[in-house]
């Protein structure tokens, strides 16, 4: 093998672009053109009406996966985004109510909290799974908490146990934010069941995918039956359903059309599929970068599975005696796919300006916000230190990674890391 690296005017490892991943097959195929055929795009009505829930492939999905995960409830939306401003609203959140929520994550997670004129609480994130630290989040929680969004990250569960009994002790809501990890299992259930809400994205690079989309899961009666007022025009059925409480009933379009759900309907077949795929590449990746010094690998906590969503990992700078930097573009420069950061929402410009609604600083300036929310730089040391300076991650889902990739990255990181040793 050639040592000089590739920064250096050395030769390439690895000399090819990867499989792009993809999990659309014949059967997908299939199922899109029959419903294309029959005509019937989508079936919703926003009305109180028989097709108010939408139409036969969209029962048949919703079905599909309340038996897959194991919960009362399944219910479609256009995007996950759509999906946590649902679950947001179908918990009753008022304006000026707090909602604790992880910076390491899609800003979706903590804008669907601002949809509701709710003030997003920033808690910090564990090393080693870089999901919400539950002491972090019980040193968060104000008279104003009603709620914890918990990011199940890159597919491995939050603690859901820890913030369950955080969430049981304050009286207050649990959501599982599980977008990147449809298949986790967490304590022998699927994460994303164990909240009072929770859900699934399924965006074209997620494990299985619909191109956009979601699915909400619940075994709750009343919550699901309010997201699904709020999918579909929650303003203009209330009246002819019933419906008494009113709270937070201000509905959009948020339904996911036949096309998508019938090929839903193929992709879950294959889920278990997927993340096994994703799971072999990822241990052939740790058995072939363990040991390298300062390098931490992926952890798996006892009673848990990861499915992969990215392969993170952490860096100890002063251990290799380069900085993150040089060693993000000299494994690019070798060819590996890798990133250097993933996220601190709180530091994005709304929250340091605290400007969303309008110019004013709304809803952060309303009379019914009870307290001043510190969203500096420094609040959340652990997540910001990992985007700053020690976070590396591959995106499993994004290539179709064979052996032969895997051992070239592995041969990749053991070319560079053997330059400082």
């Amino acid at each position: 093998m050639n040592q000089k690296l590739a920064i250096n005017g050395g030769e390439k490892t690895i000399n090819y672009t990867f499989k792009r991943y993809n999990s659309i097959e014949k059967e997908e195929v299939e199922a899109a053109k029959k419903v294309i055929e029959s005509g019937v795009l989508s079936q919703f009505l926003g009305a109180w009406h028989p097709d108010f829930y939408g139409g036969v492939k969209v029962k048949e999905f919703e079905e599909a996966c309340k038996w897959f995960f194991g919960v009362k409830h399944a219910i479609t939306v256009n995007s996950w985004t759509s999906g946590l401003i649902a679950a947001v609203g179908a918990l009753g959140i008022e304006p000026g109510d707090e909602v604790i929520v992880s910076p390491w994550t899609m800003c979706a997670s903590a804008t669907a909290i601002l949809n509701w004129n709710a003030i997003p609480v920033f808690a910090d994130i564990e090393r080693d799974t870089f999901n919400l630290d539950p002491k972090s989040v019980e040193a968060n929680i104000t008279p104003q908490t009603k709620a914890i969004m918990a990011i199940d990250i890159f597919g491995h569960s939050a603690d859901i146990d820890a913030l369950a009994e955080i969430a049981n002790k304050h009286g207050l809501k649990l959501i599982s934010d599980s977008a990147q990890s449809p298949g986790a299992y967490y304590k022998g259930k699927y994460a994303g069941t164990l909240a009072h809400i929770g859900g699934y994205s399924l965006n074209y690079h997620k494990h299985i995918h619909t191109g956009e989309g979601g699915i909400l899961v619940t075994d709750d009666d009343e919550y699901a039956e309010r997201m699904r007022l709020i999918r579909n025009h929650a303003e203009a059925v209330v009246g002819d359903k019933g419906e008494k409480n009113l709270t937070n009933m201000i509905g959009y379009n948020f339904r996911l059309g036949e096309i998508e759900c019938a090929i839903g309907i193929e992709q879950l077949k294959k889920l278990k599929r997927f993340v096994e795929t994703r799971q072999k590449a990822a241990a052939r990746l740790t058995d072939g970068l363990r040991g390298l010094p300062g390098l931490k690998l992926p952890v798996v906590k006892q009673d848990c599975s990861h499915v992969y969503y990215i392969y993170a990992m952490t860096l100890s700078p002063d251990v290799i005696g380069v900085d993150r930097d040089f060693i993000h573009s000299a494994l690019t420069a070798e060819g590996v796919s890798v990133s250097k950061k993933y996220q601190n929402v709180h530091l994005l410009p709304m929250y340091q300006n605290k400007i969303a609604y309008g110019s004013n600083g709304f809803p952060w300036t309303a009379d019914f916000c009870k307290r001043e929310v510190d969203y500096r730089k420094g609040i959340c040391p652990v997540a910001e230190e990992l985007n700053d300076s020690t976070y590396l991650g591959i995106q499993m889902c994004e290539y179709e990674f064979s052996d032969t990739d895997i051992d070239l990255i592995v041969e990749s990181f053991r070319k560079v890391w053997k330059t400082f040793s």
